[in-house]
Parts: C-alpha cells; structure tokens; sequence
C-alpha cells in the first residue's frame, strides 16, 4: 500500500477516535457547523436575467440592496428598475466599462456618490425615475459626456435650477426632471441647457406651483415640450410660459394636469399665447375641463399653427352657471382631433353644436362613451376623411335613424372605423353607408353582428376595405357583403362553412383574412382569381392537398397553421410542391403546423413528418409492381425452361383429354391384343428393352403383339400382318429412320391404313423414336407423311426425367389394360356389338406447338 494511502488511512482512524470522544451536542454543532460551511462554498445562482452575448442582463424587481456581484463586465445594458437600492456607492458599476444603457428607476436612491459613474464613459441613456434623490447629481453626471438621454423626474429636490455641469452634456437629447417637491420655477433654471438642442424636455412640478418666473422657458431649446404643471393656485403663470416658448422651434406641447383640483370658471383668457406659437400639436392629458376652458382652448387654436389636438383621459363636466354663446367654433380647421377616453359624452356638443368639427380632417372619437349619433352631427362632419368611433356604446337604431336625411353628407369620408361598439345588424350599417360616394374602407370589428337574415344589402360601390373581425356570423352574412372589395377580415368570427358563390363574385378580392375561426374543410372548388393573401389558421380543418388553392393562380401568402392537420400523403404532397415551386410562401411555416392525426404523430411538427416513398407516390408504387410482376414472370419462366414444366404441363393436359375423349368414345369389338407394334428390326432392342417391357410389366400388363414373337411360324408373313393389326386394338408405329428403309413396316403401315378407314385414325398410335425430317421420305411413305402432318403423335424424350410422362401419356392413349380374347379365332366380331369387357378405345389429339417445343408433340407440316 502507499505511504500516502497509510497516512490517510491513520488520520481517519484517528479522527474518528476523537470524533468518539467528544460529547454528542458538541458533535452536532460540528456537523452544522460543516453544512454551513459547505452551503457558502456553493456557487449562488444569478437572480438576473443574461442573454446569451452577455451584453443585456435584467434584474428588474428582484428585491436588490445592492448591484449583484456576478455580472458579466461585458455588459452593455443593464436594468435595475424595481428593487430596493438606497445609495449608489463608489465601485458599483466600475466594472461595466462598456455599459450604454442603465435603468435604476423605481427605487428608494437617496444619495448618488459624486464618481459612481466614473468608469462608465459610455454611457448614453441613464434612468433614474421616481427615486427618492434630495438633489440633482450634477457631479456623478460629470463624466457621462455621451449621454443622449437622462430621466430624473420625480424625485424629491426642491429647486429645478441645472448647474454648468449640464452645459457639458452636448450631446443629451431627452431631459426629463423635476417632481412634487418644486414649487418654484426660477428664470435661471435651464440656463447651461440653452445651447443644447433637445429633442423632449419634460418637467413636473408640485400639484400646484407657486411660482413662475418670466424667462424660465425662454432658455429652452426643444421640439417638444411635456409640462406636468398644475395652474389651481396660479393660473398666471400659463399665459407668462406661452409668452417665453414665443420664437421657440416648439413642435410638441403637452399639459398634463393643468387643473388638478378645481374647475376654470374665470373669464380671462389663459390660452391667448398659442397663437404666436410655432407648435404643430397641441396635447391636454388628464385634468379638469368644462365648457368655459374648453372653448378659450378652440378659440386659441383656430387661431394658431396648431394642427393636431388631443384631449385624452380628461375629465370634462359642465358648468350650471355658463351660457352658451350665440355662435359655434366654425372656423377650426384642424388635421387631427383626438377625443379619446373621456367619461362625459357632452364633450361632443359642449357649446350644444357640432361646428368645431366642421374643419376636421382626421375624426377620432374613442372610448367616450356615445351611443347616439343627432341627426346635425352627420352634416357638421363634411370635411372628415377619416371618421374613428371605436371603444364607443353604439347601437344599430342610435347610429342611424330613418328620420335623417343621409344623403350628401360626409362627402370625403374615405374611412370609417367603428370597432368595438355594439352593432348587431350589417344591413343597418350598409344603408346608413349606402350614399357616402367616396367611402373606401370600413372596419366593423369587436361588435356583436350575426345572421339576422336581413338581405340583400346595398353598399356603396367605393368600398374595397371590410373588417369583420371578432364578430359572431354564419355562412348567411356573404349574402350581404359587398363584391367590390379588394380586403375582406372575418377573423374569430365564429365562421364554420364559406359561400363559394360569393368568391366567384368578388372578381377583385385579394386579401381574405379568416383566422381563428371554425372552417372544417377547404372546398376544392374554391374559386377567387385574384386573391393573394389568405389566412385560415387557427380553424378546424385537418386536410389540404395539391388542388385546394388550384382555383387561386394569383395566390402568393398563405398563413394556415394552428389546425388540426392529418399528416397523410395529401398534405405531404402539397407542402413538398409548394416548398419546392416556391411562389406560394407560408407565413407561419413551420412553427405553427402541428399533427393531429394520426395518433402516433400527436403533436408531432408536420415539418418532420416524411412517409415513405411507397406510401405516397402512386408512380412509384405501380412500377414498382409491375417491375416485381416482372422479375416474377421472368424467373417463373427461367424455372420452367430449366425444369421442363410446359412439357409437363401439356403432357398432363393431352393425358385428361384423352381420357376424357376415351370414356365419351363408342364401345368397341373385342380384340386379341391391346396393341399391335409395327418397328424396324433395327429398333427392336429398344421396343424390346424399354416398350414391350413397359406395357407388359404394368398391372395390370398390356398384351403386346409383336411379329418376331407372336407371328404364327408357316404362315405367309403378309397374313399375320394382316390378321394380327385385325386382332389388336391399337397399331402402335415406331417411327425412326430405320422404319422408313423398312419395306414390311410400309406393308404394315399401309394395312393400319386400311383398316383406319372411317375410323378416322383413331387406332394408330405414332411413336416418333428419333427426328425424321418429312420432305426427305420416300414417295411410298406419302400415307406416313400425311399422318405426321395431321395427326398428334408421341415423341420420345432421350432425358430421363421426361421419360415417365411418356409412359403415361401412351398408357393414357392405349387405354385399360382389362382382358382380352386371348383366341384368334373369336378375335374377328362384328363391328357393332359392344365390348362386352368395357376396353375403350382412346385418341390423342393435341394443340400444335410453336417452333421451339421440345416436348412430347410437335405437329409438321
């Protein structure tokens, strides 16, 4: 064993001694003592936020006292809005020498210390919104000469004064300051900005300033101006700041809160600066508002270069002791008027008429809770082009009554926005809209239209913009669209079937929008000509194929994840032509296209769903069975020439028919010998050895006649012959080069010949032992050539393997070896009395053979 393995060895045995010495309380202080230890030692997990570059990190509300010390130095932006921060101290952020961004807004920060941002030179935008500083930290701000943007609005410091330190910032763009703690704005404030060109400089006060001083925004060089001053106790001070911002490249203004507590009641005009103002925009957000303040405000600005007005979330309330005036706002001409999220709907007629929106270009009444549309407001609007009533409570009898004439009116208006209202009926809102010539879009979004099967309807024929989203329709609404549009949106509508007759009339529709709804199949007929953006995701449809958009040859976008999609070959077929043509682009492809069917692929992306070759390409399948039906064939056909299986096969069928044709044929005369054998002495070992031994050791044997054997010794040769073909039921030639030399096998043959009169052959059996070729026969043999030509014959095979089939094809033709009359005598009977031992007499006939038949029967001619 080692020494060091000894040693440890030694050292634990003696720790343990120790260990067992000590009082077991001591002993378990010692081992929490050890798991303390042991939990300091862990590496802490980072509460921030990093990405991976390790160039933004956020810790935004994470509960910090203080910068977390496990931060990436390579960090460019860093937010720690939301946390518990009291101080910036030295070194906090020395180690973010690339830092550009850093947020500490929404945080407790007192104090700032003078070099917290010495190390962060690059630092372009700072945030220290509502804080608690007692000060603005004009030292710490010291070295951040790139700094484009400062937030340090509410906060606590008394005095809104910036010292020369910010005359240094020149490249600073948007200064927010100020918060509830200033009540005075000095003349000397914002003097080391003078030279600085802002693009936005807010400053918010206490709910009340105190004091203004005259000259105070005269140093100001901004394009916009955000003023979250309240005026309650000092409503002189509003026309002294209008009076410095004179000359000023002001773009912007905004008030916010210019009356906090109280309503203006005062005749004295506080507006009357506007006018000499270079501001295009002019913003009142929030605060108190009744007619009085609300006209002085009209009057101003029809007389100024203001354009845009807004007046948002203000709350507007009418005086019992003000009296209208004899005579509207009617000379008001304003770009865009904004009324946006206002409590009272009196607003809209505060003066009891609807002339200041006589000037309007662009209309945008929202979230003011209207119901009613008068009758003069519609002829008040002549010059709107834009009219915006969304986030209002109209209804369909409010927004038109059959007792105003709408004819002529609103002559310019091109769009018309009433999203999310309360409208039910679409044929309402196409007679109301029927006679406005110049309406082109329409968007009726978020109401409550359905099927109340109010149809036709007549629109406008300008119209070519139709929205229709979150509304509740069937497939009835296409009966009352309109078929001149270019943009039709029926999103989460609730649309289960389309009407196809429609798209065929809507010749010039291009853009169909139908997400989210409940569409369960995409019609192969659906025809749209023009259309070349379609959206259906997020439906109930789950098939798509190569001819589901084949009607649509100008279709460029398609957005049709979020369905339940059977990945079968159909769909395969139709993402792999699409994705390999490439003129038809699927916007949300593949993130949004999931599996549901069949189960094994549940949720599974479409994009890996891949079948296999076979599955899907009917080409492929159909060669692939003909190219197997083939090899098949060709082997089967290589196995039966090897194999000999035609010969086997046309011997079976010449052996059944003969049978067939011998149980069918006419009874016979009884005869001495089954057969008669006519062969060349030549050939006589082979008849011997192989034909008589085979017919007369079967069982039952055949009786076999043959000259050498059964001729009757003394008689003349041609009288056995002839009694002895008499005296057999078959007359069985062996035919080979030796018979045709033969002059008695011509004898014989001529006797079978004879005999077979009428009888059409049927007794002569034609063993063919080796080839003989007909054209060389002798004259004499013309009989024997007439018979190889006409009549089926046998052919002995030299192989082994066909011999068998020989034997029974000839036993086949012989017929049933039964017995027969062994006495000469008794042999010659009259030809029509039957067999009285059932021996019938059999042919064989056989189809002819093609040229390259090596088989039993070739037919010559």
């Amino acid at each position: 064993m080692p020494k060091a393995e000894v040693a440890f060895e030694e050292v634990s045995k003696e720790g343990v001694t120790v260990l067992m010495a000590m009082p077991p309380l001591t002993v378990l202080w010692l081992a929490l003592l050890m798991v303390i230890v042991d939990l300091e030692e862990q590496p802490e997990t980072s509460l921030c936020s990093i990405t991976k570059d390790k160039f933004k990190a956020s810790c935004q509300g994470k509960s910090l006292f203080s910068v977390p010390q496990d931060l990436p130095v390579t960090l460019q932006l860093l937010d720690l809005s939301y946390n518990k921060f009291r101080e910036i101290k030295s070194g906090d952020f020395s180690s973010f020498t690339q830092l550009k961004g850093l947020d500490l807004s929404y945080n407790n920060i007192a104090f700032i210390a003078n070099d917290s941002f010495s190390s962060n030179v690059l630092l372009e935008q700072l945030n220290l919104f509502n804080n608690s500083l007692g000060e603005i930290p004009s030292q710490a701000l010291k070295p951040l000469k790139n700094l484009r943007e400062l937030f340090m609005s509410n906060n606590l410091y008394p005095h809104s004064t910036l010292d020369g330190v910010f005359s240094t910032l020149k490249k600073l763009e948007v200064l927010s300051m100020g918060g509830p703690a200033i009540q005075t704005v000095g003349s000397q404030d914002f003097l080391s900005i003078k030279e600085i060109p802002l693009k936005q400089f807010a400053l918010k006060t206490a709910s009340s300033l105190l004091e203004y001083q005259t000259g105070a925004f005269s140093k100001l060089n901004t394009t916009s101006l955000w003023c979250d001053i309240s005026l309650d106790k000092n409503t002189k001070a509003l026309p002294l700041m209008l009076q410095d911002l004179r000359g000023k490249p002001l773009r912007y203004l905004r008030f916010r809160k210019l009356f906090e507590f109280m309503y203006y009641m005062d005749t004295t005009d506080l507006f009357s600066g506007l006018a000499e103002l270079e501001a295009e925009e002019l913003v009142f957000f929030r605060g108190k508002f009744n007619e009085n303040l609300l006209r002085l405000a009209l009057l101003n600005v029809q007389k100024s270069r203001i354009q845009d007005l807004s007046f948002i979330a203000i709350d507007f309330a009418r005086s019992p002791e003000w009296k209208p005036p004899e005579a509207g706002i009617a000379n008001l001409t304003l770009r865009h008027l904004v009324l946006q999220d206002i409590n009272n709907p009196d607003i809209l007629r505060f003066d009891w008429t609807f002339t200041w929106f006589a000037g309007v270009t662009y209309l945008s009444i929202l979230n003011v809770n209207f119901n009613v549309v008068p009758c003069d407001a519609w002829g008040e609007m002549r010059n709107v082009v834009a009219l915006n009533v969304s986030r209002n409570r109209l209804q369909n009898s409010y927004i038109y009554n059959q007792a105003c004439v709408y004819q002529d009116i609103l002559p310019k208006l091109e769009d018309f926005n009433m999203t999310r209202n309360e409208l039910t009926s679409l044929k309402t809102v196409a007679t109301l809209t029927s006679s406005w010539a110049r309406l082109s879009k329409l968007d009726l979004s978020h109401n409550l239209i359905g099927d109340l099967n109010e149809f036709p309807c007549t629109w406008t024929p300008s119209l070519v913009w139709l929205g229709l989203a979150y509304n509740a329709v069937t497939v009835e609404i296409f009966k009352c669209l309109p078929t001149t549009l270019h943009f039709l949106d029926m999103s989460d509508s609730g649309l289960e079937r389309l009407d196809m007759g429609y798209f065929e009339l809507a010749v010039d529709l291009q853009e169909l929008l139908l997400s989210g709804n409940k569409i369960k199949f995409i019609p192969i007929e659906w025809k749209c000509p023009n259309l070349r953006i379609l959206h259906v995701d997020d439906n109930s449809f789950g098939a798509i194929s190569k001819g589901s958009f084949g009607n649509m040859p100008h279709l460029a976008y398609l957005k049709a994840g979020n369905n339940p999609y059977h990945c079968v070959c159909d769909l395969y077929g139709f993402l792999q032509e699409t994705l390999r043509d490439g003129k038809l682009i699927l916007l949300d492809w593949p993130s949004e296209w999931t599996c549901y069917h069949p189960e094994p692929l549940l949720y599974t992306s479409v994009a890996a769903y891949a079948p296999r070759v076979t599955e899907c390409d009917v080409t492929v399948v159909v060669a692939i069975a003909v190219s197997i039906t083939a090899t098949v064939v060709i082997v089967c056909m290589v196995l039966c020439w090897k194999f000999d299986v035609p010969w086997y096969l046309k011997a079976t069928f010449r052996i059944v028919r003969s049978k067939y044709r011998a149980s069918h044929s006419q009874p016979s005369k009884p005869f001495a010998y089954h057969a008669f054998i006519s062969y060349s002495c030549s050939d006589a070992e082979w008849v011997r050895r192989e034909l008589l031994q085979r017919l007369e050791a079967s069982t039952p044997p055949y009786r076999v006649c043959i000259h050498e054997r059964d001729f009757t010794p003394g008689r003349w040769i041609i009288d056995n012959i002839i009694e002895n073909i008499e005296n057999s039921r078959k007359i069985i030639f062996v035919l080979s080069r030796n018979f045709v030399d033969s002059e008695w096998c011509n004898y014989e043959l001529y006797f079978a010949h004879q005999r077979a009169v009428g009888l059409g052959f049927e007794d002569v059996v034609l063993v063919v032992k080796e080839p003989i070729d007909l054209q060389a026969l002798p004259n004499k043999f013309c009989k024997l050539r007439k018979m190889l030509s006409t009549k089926t014959y046998l052919e002995w095979p030299l192989e082994p393997s066909r011999q068998a089939f020989f034997w029974l094809q000839l036993k086949s033709v012989l017929g049933k070896a039964e017995m027969v009359n062994v006495d000469p005598s008794n042999a010659v009977l009259d030809d029509t009395e039957p067999t009285s031992d059932g021996m019938t007499d059999s042919t064989l006939e056989l189809n002819d053979l093609s040229e390259e038949n090596v088989t039993v029967d070739t037919q010559m001619s």
